[in-house]
């Protein structure tokens, strides 16, 4: 078995993967060692827009295609749960989207006394990973990685779709992530010059080429190393039962794996829940009763209509069109396949109380059902309803104690009464925005839930017999204050109980933010990698206010 030293050990190239493997490598004196467990991500479905739709519905080299286990409260159905697969992970599949949340989400967490993640402590962070394409200001940043563009199809479906929302009596926003997020309005997208800009593409591309960094692609971690209650390296195997290798880390092994699999691979590590472990035949390390509880994602119903004097997608592509879309894309670098079709929405308020948004709104130029495995031919348009701050907790376990099965997933979807009424009066939200005299020049019959869907009981029969993950999952290696038993992680990210382990992604958001996760998680681990280099973590803004008028406590 061959073995390697570096300083630090990244395992996972997502999101946050990338982020650490670039700024530790920052210093030409400390090495790095980056594990994939796919592959480098060159296809051409990766970097065009428009690919994200095959990129999605389908297990393959970009996606690993989990599945849930049978969902008590959605029919006893097994849900599809795409994740990105290879440099860029989640990023480098997802649908383009740039959100960071509601401001009051960060603050609280910091209520919750998480000390450094108030909205006026992560703002510097959010801004040093962007180049916004208005440049920077109080909200945004100007000469980050992460090129975030608004988009530029020509199509008359999005600027209809926001005043289709102005006229049914909500707010409008000309940006989701400044002063106001509540609204409809224009998306930011992870595009630039038309290409898909994912966290390999915004901060690998570079750190590449530094020879501090070895990134090994097609290597799957299969533990972690654990000496006298200190993280001293991993096994990992290149290749399924490819060639075994251990790696030491004299600093720290850093687990980036993703809101699924650094709990499993934690939990292959002999950390989590005594009995799980003991059940799957593993010797229990370090209790951890929090490692793949916590489980938290946002559901979503599509509702569609079919349209008239428009194009969309689907005729867009129809037979040899996509075959044009293509070539046109591949050889001149234009077209649609510039374009994700999705490009306006909205975040809004489903009872008048509420602080914030706790709706979502995503307009496609298309039919859309379940995840786009269903080709519906024929024109049309899909309003995406998420509900963002579900009660609903679920959890990811071993299926076995080899390290090359998926994990258990259990997302215990509306298992809270506030679930599913919000859900509820966001499919009636969404009828009446799609009903207004701004799409009429558009919009033709609605294909679903369809005219008989309009009691509640009719409503909450189809929401559990189409909903679906809209691909956000966090928390199942929460952090949490001193004393709390369920963390896994402190407000350093730091694994409890364990010297020389952080856990850096998605998985250690306590609770979900209101919007799309990816840019929050590249935030995690921006300030995660001044925390790990034991540099004086960036100043707080003078914080800017937001919409309710209020300003932002550090």
């Amino acid at each position: 078995m061959a073995s390697e030293r570096f300083d630090y050990i990244v395992i996972g190239a997502g999101s946050a993967g990338c982020v650490l493997a670039a700024r530790l490598t920052e210093d030409p004196n400390t090495k790095v060692l980056l594990l994939e467990a796919g592959g480098k991500n060159t296809s051409i479905l990766v970097k065009m827009p428009a690919g994200v739709g095959e990129l999605i519905k389908a297990k393959g080299d970009q996606n690993w295609g989990f599945w849930t286990e049978e969902e008590p409260h959605l029919d006893n159905r097994k849900l599809w749960w795409p994740r990105g697969k290879g440099l860029g992970g989640s990023s480098a599949i997802n649908g383009m989207i740039y959100i960071r949340g509601h401001a009051r989400d960060y603050d609280q967490w910091r209520q919750m006394g998480l000390s450094g993640w108030s909205y006026s402590e992560v703002l510097p962070y959010f801004k040093r990973s962007e180049t916004h394409h208005a440049g920077g200001d109080a909200y945004h940043g100007g000469q980050g990685p992460l090129h975030v563009s608004k988009g530029e199809s020509p199509s008359p479906f999005y600027p209809a779709l926001i005043e289709a929302g102005r006229q049914a009596g909500h707010k409008t926003t000309k940006d989701f992530n400044g002063y106001q997020q509540e609204g409809f309005g224009p998306y930011d997208l992870t595009i630039r010059d038309g290409k898909r800009w994912s966290a390999a593409a915004a901060y690998l591309s570079e750190a590449l080429s530094r020879p501090n960094l070895t990134c090994v692609t097609e290597a799957r971690t299969t533990k972690i190393l654990i000496e006298k209650g200190r993280a001293v390296g991993v096994d990992y195997v290149v290749g399924k039962g490819g060639e075994a290798r251990t790696a030491y880390a004299d600093a720290e092994v850093l687990l980036s794996a993703g809101a699924v699999q650094s709990p499993q691979i934690l939990q292959l590590s002999g950390i989590g829940a005594p009995d799980l472990l003991k059940a799957n035949g593993i010797a229990v390390v370090q209790e951890s009763r929090g490692v793949g509880a916590n489980l938290q994602d946002h559901l979503d119903v599509c509702l569609s209509w079919t349209t008239k004097n428009l194009t969309t997608a689907y005729s867009a592509n129809k037979g040899l069109n996509k075959l044009a879309t293509g070539l046109s894309y591949m050889l001149l670098g234009k077209g649609l396949g510039r374009q994700q079709f999705l490009e306006s929405g909205a975040f809004l308020k489903s009872r008048p109380d509420l602080d914030r948004p706790d709706l979502q709104i995503h307009g496609v130029l298309a039919i859309m059902q379940d995840h786009g495995k269903v080709v519906v031919e024929k024109d049309g348009f899909t309003l995406h309803v998420c509900q963002l701050r579900p009660e609903s907790r679920g959890a990811v376990g071993l299926r076995s104690a080899d390290p090359f099965d998926d994990p258990t997933i259990l997302g215990n979807y509306l298992a809270a009464d506030e679930d599913r009424r919000a859900l509820r009066e966001g499919v009636r939200m969404a009828r009446e925005v799609a009903a207004q005299a701004a799409l009429d020049p558009y919009r033709d019959a609605e294909y679903a839930p369809g005219a008989d869907v309009r009691a509640d009981a009719d409503i909450d029969a189809w929401i559990r017999a189409k909903s679906e993950t809209i691909y956000h999952p966090v928390g199942t290696c929460r952090m949490g204050a001193a004393g709390d038993a369920m963390a896994v992680v402190d407000d350093q990210l730091r694994v409890q109980g364990i010297a020389g382990l952080r856990v850096v992604d998605a998985s250690v958001m306590p609770t979900l933010v209101g919007g799309n996760t990816n840019a929050p998680t590249i935030m995690v681990a921006e300030r995660a990698a001044d925390l790990i280099r034991g540099k004086a973590t960036l100043a707080p803004v003078d914080a800017p206010v937001f919409e309710d008028g209020r300003a932002a406590a550090a």
